[in-house]
């Protein structure tokens, strides 16, 4: 684990929004929110850099937008 401060700071809000949608998607049975809110809040523990914490959470939040959207 790297405890470089961007990188402890962006894991903090990846995993803080995925906590989110985990606890709202459990709530109104919504699965994709609840399987991309399981993948934010696990991911950040194998990835060593701010950057592709980042630019990997903004894909798998577009992917969650994109299956709401086609009605998921």
């Amino acid at each position: 684990m790297s405890f470089n401060p961007a990188t402890l700071l962006m894991s903090l809000l990846v995993s803080s929004v995925g906590f989110v949608l985990f606890v709202y998607g459990k709530k109104q049975a919504r699965v994709p929110h609840l399987a991309i809110g399981i993948v934010l809040v696990i991911y950040p523990f194998f990835i060593k850099s701010a950057l592709w914490m980042a630019l990997i959470g903004a894909a798998l939040v577009g992917l969650l937008i994109g299956a709401v959207r086609l009605g998921w």
